[in-house]
């Protein structure tokens, strides 16, 4: 066996694969197609091993279609780096031509890891926390099923009753159960404040009295019925049935989310910090997988894409701006985390205060939090220490 050392690029898709195998030099040694299925896969692996003792592979997915290829890679005890669709559209452009094809994505995917030492490494996942990625994207998924509920009913309810639609919060279990019941003006004025209030109550509603004299007041702004109102009303009735169901969908998720979080020995730590709930927390241990893969919190700051990027020109010089890549998921737990210890930690909102007065927006402050708040992160996580408040200064 060769024991030359050759870098391996896999451009992954769903029913087919394309890998790419460079030698020291950049030359091609071997470019082509492979099927998502395990005996091609394996076949693929012998290939390369044949080639090399010690190759080192890349791919521009850590799951999803490559999956099946990451677990017969690990089950052989081989080293896979991750270099993100981005980074790979990014890196594109330095490369001659212009088409786009999985046979040039690959190539570049070796040609980056060979000349990089920066990449983040893969490795594989416990069995408890492929379990909340996949918790996790469904979560994502009911998520946004909710919210295109929400908006259809706001658009429907508009159509029928307009001042309903201005005075509810259809977001609120309280103003769904209403409209699942109640549609229309002359319905909601029949049933009277008392009424209406009582219903509420009796299904949990909490303000219930507010949320009634809301709608009792929208009633009585509108005596005209809209076009078509008996079929608006059954839409707008069952969109907020869906909208409560997949409400309640989401809670129970968040409870077995929060269940296998806690039982994590990272969770203790995690949770420590003001900001990080168990979703958000589960959210990083999914994206990071393993700390020790990062040996610098610059470079879980850069995997997230909190780094801030030169963007100098001519003599104008130490400009920098946001980073367009990174972890999109990891840089969202950051910013969101970021955003929530405003409200519960003092010395979060005094940082993003002092940045405020420094001439930063909004969104730059919040980021400057986000990246402060990765070395405290890496560093607890490193220490197995929690969070604590630092002394006055």
């Amino acid at each position: 066996m060769d024991s030359k050392k050759v870098w391996v690029g896999i451009d992954a898709g769903k029913e087919a694969h394309w890998a790419h195998v460079l030698d020291a030099s950049g030359m091609k040694i071997l470019s082509r197609r492979v099927e998502n299925d395990e005996a091609d896969l394996s076949g693929l692996i012998d290939e390369v091993l044949a080639l090399s003792e010690e190759p080192l592979w890349a791919v521009d997915q850590p799951g999803g279609s490559a999956a099946l290829l990451l677990a017969l890679l690990w089950e052989r005890d081989q080293r896979v780096l991750y270099l993100p669709g981005l980074a790979v559209e990014r890196a594109r452009e330095a490369y001659p031509g212009e088409s786009k094809t999985d046979a040039r994505d690959a190539y570049v995917i070796a040609d980056q890891v060979r000349m990089r030492s920066n990449l983040a490494r893969l490795v594989p996942g416990e069995d408890d926390l492929a379990e909340l990625q996949l918790l996790l994207a469904r979560r994502r998924d009911l998520v946004a099923d909710r919210t295109r509920c929400v908006n259809r009913l706001r658009d429907v309810l508009l159509s029928l009753f307009p001042a309903l639609e201005r005075a509810l919060d259809l977001n609120a279990k309280g103003a769904l159960i209403l409209v699942s019941h109640y549609q229309t003006p002359g319905a909601i004025r029949r049933v009277g404040h008392r009424r209406l209030a009582a219903f509420l109550k009796n299904r949990g509603v909490k303000g219930a009295e507010v949320i009634a004299q809301k709608a009792i007041t929208a009633a009585k702004a509108q005596s005209v019925s809209l076009p078509a109102q008996s079929v608006a009303a059954t839409i707008c009735a069952e969109l907020a049935q869906e909208t409560l169901a997949l409400k309640e969908s989401v809670a129970a998720l968040d409870g077995e989310i929060a269940g296998r979080f806690f039982a994590r020995p990272e969770a203790r730590i995690l949770s420590s910090l003001p900001g990080m709930g168990p979703i958000l927390g589960s959210e990083f241990l999914v994206s990071v997988g393993e700390l020790s893969a990062f040996e610098s919190a610059d470079q879980l700051a850069a995997y997230a894409g909190l780094v801030p990027a030169a963007h100098d020109s001519g003599k104008r010089v130490g400009n920098h701006r946001r980073m367009r890549g990174g972890n999109k998921v990891l840089k969202r737990v950051f910013y969101q985390s970021a955003f929530a210890s405003l409200r519960s930690s003092p010395h979060s909102r005094a940082f993003y205060d002092r940045k405020r007065r420094e001439g930063k927006k909004h969104t730059q402050a919040l980021i400057a939090l986000a990246r402060r708040r990765v070395n405290v992160l890496w560093a607890m996580l490193r220490d197995e220490t929690t969070f604590e408040v630092p002394p006055a200064a």
